[in-house]
C-alpha cells in the first residue's frame, strides 16, 4: 500500500509521517510531499516537491497512491482554489481514498474559519472519491504558553469549553485512519474540554507563576489583536473563533479521537507539561 502525505514539511504532516513509521509502515510505502525539498529530505522516506499551486506536480505525486492524507492548506482565503487542485489531481490519479484534515462541526458551524473547510468537504463529496473527514479539534499548540507566562491569557470565549489535544494526538489519529480498511466517513476529534480560564490555571499550577485569564468582548479582543500587529482579516477570523468557542463550537462530544488512538486522549495536564518542557 502506498500512502502520500501532503504538507509533510509542516508540523502536522511531519508528525503523521513519524507516526506511520512508528506503526510499522515501511518507509518505502510513504511518499512525503511539500514545498521545501530540503525539509522533505529530513523525513527519511521517499519525497516529492509539490505545492497546492502545482497541479501537474500533485498529479504526479498522487499517481499510484492507495491513500492520500490531504492536510488542509494554511493560506486562508486561498484554500478553495488550492484545495480544488488537490481534489482534481487525486481524482485524475484514481486515488483509493482521501483523508482530509477538516475543522470541528464543519457541516453546521457558523465560524468563519470553517467556511473553506465546509466547501472543501463538498468538493471531495462531489468528486466521487472515497473520503474520510478528520474534523480536528483545537491544538494545544494554538496557544503560546510562553506568552501566557509573560502576560497572561486573553480571550473572548467566556465559559465556552474547548476540546484541546496536542498536535501529536491528531497526527496519530490521522495515521490510524489512513491504515483502516473501512474507516468512517467523518470523525469529530477533540481532547479534554476546558475553558480558557482552566487552561490558564493549569499553566499557572505547573509553572508556579501567576497566569490570569482576562475575558473580553469579541470586539475588544479583535482590537487587541490589531494592536498586536495582526492584519485586519486575521484579527477578524481569530476573534470570531473566540466568539464561536463561547457558543460551544469548539467543544467536541463523543470519543472518536480515543477510538482512533486506541487509548485516551492526552490529558491537558500532561500536554501542558510537555509544552512547558
Amino acid at each position: 500500500m502506498t500512502i502520500v502525505v501532503t504538507g509533510a514539511t509542516g508540523h502536522l504532516g511531519r508528525a503523521v509521517v513519524e507516526s506511520l513509521l512508528d506503526r510499522g509502515v515501511p518507509a518505502a510505502s510513504i511518499l512525503a510531499t511539500g514545498r521545501n525539498a530540503e525539509k522533505l529530505a529530513e523525513l527519511g522516506v521517499p519525497t516529492r516537491a509539490a505545492s497546492y499551486d502545482d497541479p501537474p506536480g500533485l498529479r504526479a505525486a498522487f499517481d499510484g497512491a492507495d491513500r492520500v492524507l490531504f492536510v488542509s492548506g494554511s493560506e486562508v482565503g486561498q484554500r478553495i482554489p488550492q484545495h480544488r487542485n488537490v481534489v482534481d489531481a487525486a481524482k485524475a490519479a484514481g486515488v483509493g481514498r482521501v483523508v482530509y484534515t477538516s475543522a470541528p462541526k464543519a457541516d453546521t458551524s457558523d465560524m468563519l474559519l470553517v467556511t473553506e473547510h465546509r466547501e472543501t468537504e463538498k468538493l471531495l463529496r462531489d468528486s466521487g472519491l472515497p473520503t474520510t473527514f478528520l474534523r480536528n479539534g483545537w491544538y494545544l499548540e494554538n496557544y503560546d504558553l510562553d506568552d501566557a507566562l509573560a502576560r497572561g491569557v486573553f480571550g473572548a470565549s467566556g465559559d465556552g469549553r474547548i476540546s484541546i489535544a496536542p498536535r501529536t494526538d491528531y497526527a496519530e489519529a490521522a495515521a490510524a485512519a489512513l491504515l483502516l480498511d473501512d474507516p468512517a466517513p467523518v470523525y469529530e476529534l477533540g481532547g479534554e474540554s476546558v475553558t480558557l480560564a482552566e487552561l490558564a490555571a493549569e499553566v499557572a499550577r505547573q509553572s508556579g507563576r501567576d497566569v490570569p485569564y482576562t475575558d473580553m468582548s469579541v470586539e475588544d479582543y479583535r482590537r487587541l489583536l490589531l494592536d498586536a500587529g495582526l492584519p485586519e482579516d486575521a484579527a477578524t477570523v481569530f476573534s470570531d473563533i473566540h466568539r464561536a468557542a463561547g457558543e460551544g463550537a469548539l467543544e467536541v462530544e463523543g470519543a472518536d479521537l480515543e477510538r482512533l488512538l486506541g487509548r485516551p486522549a492526552t490529558p491537558l495536564a500532561t500536554a501542558v507539561k510537555l509544552a512547558l518542557g
